[in-house]
């Protein structure tokens, strides 16, 4: 589903990405894995479209990134880092414009956002403001949000960063269950926590793919 060939980033001499390659199947769930700073974000954000590489080549579906750009950025669900979310906004009302963002409406919407209130286990909190929320909620906001299209890829970047243990190991199983409808590609710097979770994993230091397959 996903396949990184060669990709490599540069801003003027630093290298950010090394000509790495490696693949995300379709139906697994796939990791980066790698201290901060070895480029896991830059490469998910080239894969959404965000950035654009110095070289080497992202194919989605077998369709290249460089010349499908918004016709594949329509399959792909995006949580960065530090989700997107407006404080001042409800739940309710946060994942309605996420909709029209997506132009879904009507009975589709609605069923749209019932599932993933479920799916998320955010029902009992779709009324409250973000703002008031803990920060365990709003990455599921973040996750909800991200698959309100039903897209059939999901990335997700560092989505465990700053939790408690108990909410840690909701966003895990969160992220098992979604890897049943979903490509999903996650990135982190846990090596239990990432096998946990993965069936395949890369790991990456200083911009280089070092090592890549299943997690043992």
């Amino acid at each position: 589903m996903i396949e990184v060939k060669n990709l490599s980033k540069h801003y003027g001499s630093f290298v950010a990405l090394d000509a790495i390659s490696f693949q995300a199947a379709k139906g697994q769930i796939t990791a980066l894995l790698g201290p901060n700073g070895a480029g896991k974000t830059t490469t998910m954000k080239i894969i959404t479209g965000f950035l654009n590489p110095t070289g080497g080549q992202v194919l989605i579906g077998e369709q290249d990134l460089s010349r499908h750009r918004l016709n594949i950025q329509k399959k792909i669900g995006y949580l960065p880092e530090n989700a997107p979310l407006y404080p001042e906004l409800s739940v309710d009302e946060h994942l309605d414009l996420a909709l029209e963002i997506h132009n879904i409406y009507g009975e589709e919407a609605v069923k749209h956002k019932k599932k993933v209130l479920q799916r998320c286990a955010l029902e009992d909190r779709r009324y409250f403001l973000i703002s008031e929320l803990s920060k365990g909620y709003k990455q599921r906001i973040g996750i909800a949000q991200s698959i309100i299209h039903n897209p059939k890829i999901v990335i997700l970047d560092e989505p465990t960063v700053g939790l408690d243990p108990q909410s840690s190991v909701e966003m895990r199983d969160l992220i098992r269950s979604l890897g049943k409808d979903h490509t999903i590609l996650f990135s982190g710097h846990n090596l239990h926590e990432v096998s946990l979770i993965c069936d395949e994993v890369s790991i990456i230091r200083d911009g280089k793919l070092l090592a890549t397959g299943a997690p043992n």
